[in-house]
């Protein structure tokens, strides 16, 4: 999945060790755009996302992953963040607008006959 919003705060990275080794885990906060701007954690693990690259107040796209677990009869969602491009960086992959349209003229010839032009006006 993809979520966009403006990157509001970088939490500080979690690290810790386990069976398999060494861990590290880093949680950044995006406000969503829309009426009621909303608030979304998502957590980056490993090296996936260099989140420490990115500047609070940009605009970032975010590819991520939506799991949800259950703990002593409680169920947890995590958003795990697998791909952070700034917003800037996705419009670069985009091509180029189409150019403008020439502007439409403001009145007709002088000596183009009136019966030609069509007025679908109701008054």
């Amino acid at each position: 999945m993809e979520i966009k919003g403006r990157l509001i705060k970088i939490l500080p990275a979690q690290t810790g060790q386990s069976s398999r080794g060494e861990w590290k885990k880093q949680e950044f906060i995006l406000e969503l755009d829309g009426q009621y701007s909303r608030k979304v954690c998502l957590s980056a693990w490993g090296d996936k996302v260099d989140v420490g690259a990115l500047v609070e107040g940009t605009m970032l796209n975010a590819h991520f992953d939506i799991e949800s677990r259950e703990f002593n009869g409680k169920w947890y969602t995590n958003l795990t963040a697998w791909k952070v491009e700034t917003a800037e960086d996705n419009l670069q992959n985009m091509p180029p607008a189409p150019p403008p349209m020439p502007p439409m003229p403001d009145s007709y010839p002088a000596d183009m006959d009136a019966s030609l032009v069509k007025d679908d006006l109701p008054f």
